[in-house]
């Protein structure tokens, strides 16, 4: 089994659910008292939000090409970058470190394509629905995200800022975010969902929507997964 490298921490509540994930997904795959052999680095988020809300993303690179350098030394055989939102900074990674990285949003666009959605509802921080990192890198794939209105945007940011990266699940904020997937279809013909942010997952799920639901860390998990044990069915 490959090593999987995580950078982490940000937020921490999703970074739990990656490691949950990955274990249970080990042990499914193969049985018995199996788990995933991963290094975990995990970064104070609050000096990183705080990268994020003054723009200085140089510096917030900087952090995580350090991380990933120092997985790369400690024995990881590929990087997992647990947050949508920096993936802006992706290929801060790939020029720090010569191990695979995963990019998420390749990951995500598969299976979109994979299924009838083609232009599926992107609910992330503001930061990846507004700018153009994450949207490109799906149309690179086929993918024409749509995002929200101005107004909800700003809930959903505010959601997963103030709530879900604290812990906290409020049925008014997944009220909130149902109805904005509705209007979304309504408004602009979204045929899908892409929880885009790793903590939307603990609030939305496919229970709470007919369209089909694309759950950005679960998707990551299973490549994450599929490298990592790669090695063994090719001997199988």
């Amino acid at each position: 089994m490959t090593t999987i490298g995580l950078i982490g921490g940000m937020s921490w509540e999703s970074t739990a659910v990656y490691y949950r994930l990955l274990n249970e997904g080990v042990r499914a795959r193969r049985g018995g008292l199996h788990s995933a052999d991963i290094l975990l680095h995990s970064l104070d988020f609050s000096p990183i939000a705080e990268m994020q809300a003054r723009g200085d993303w140089d510096a917030a690179g900087d952090v995580l090409a350090d991380s990933a350098r120092r997985l790369e030394r400690a024995g990881a055989g590929c990087v997992v970058l647990c947050t949508n939102t920096m993936h802006k900074l992706a290929d801060r990674i790939t020029g720090a470190t010569r191990v695979p990285f995963l990019h998420l949003a390749d990951v995500t666009a598969r299976a979109i394509k994979a299924s009838p959605s083609r232009k599926p509802l992107l609910l992330a921080t503001r930061f990846t629905m507004e700018q153009a990192f994450y949207r490109d890198r799906l149309a690179a794939h086929g993918v024409e995200a749509r995002v929200p209105g101005e107004a909800e945007r700003t809930d959903v940011h505010r959601i997963i800022y103030e709530e879900l990266c604290r812990g906290e699940i409020r049925p008014a904020s997944k009220a909130r975010y149902r109805g904005i997937i509705a209007d979304a279809v309504a408004r602009n013909g979204a045929d899908g969902v892409i929880l885009g942010c790793t903590e939307i997952g603990l609030l939305i799920s496919q229970d709470d929507t007919a369209l089909p639901v694309f759950d950005t860390t679960a998707l990551h998990v299973e490549a994450a997964l599929d490298f990592a044990l790669e090695s063994e069915s090719q001997a199988a």
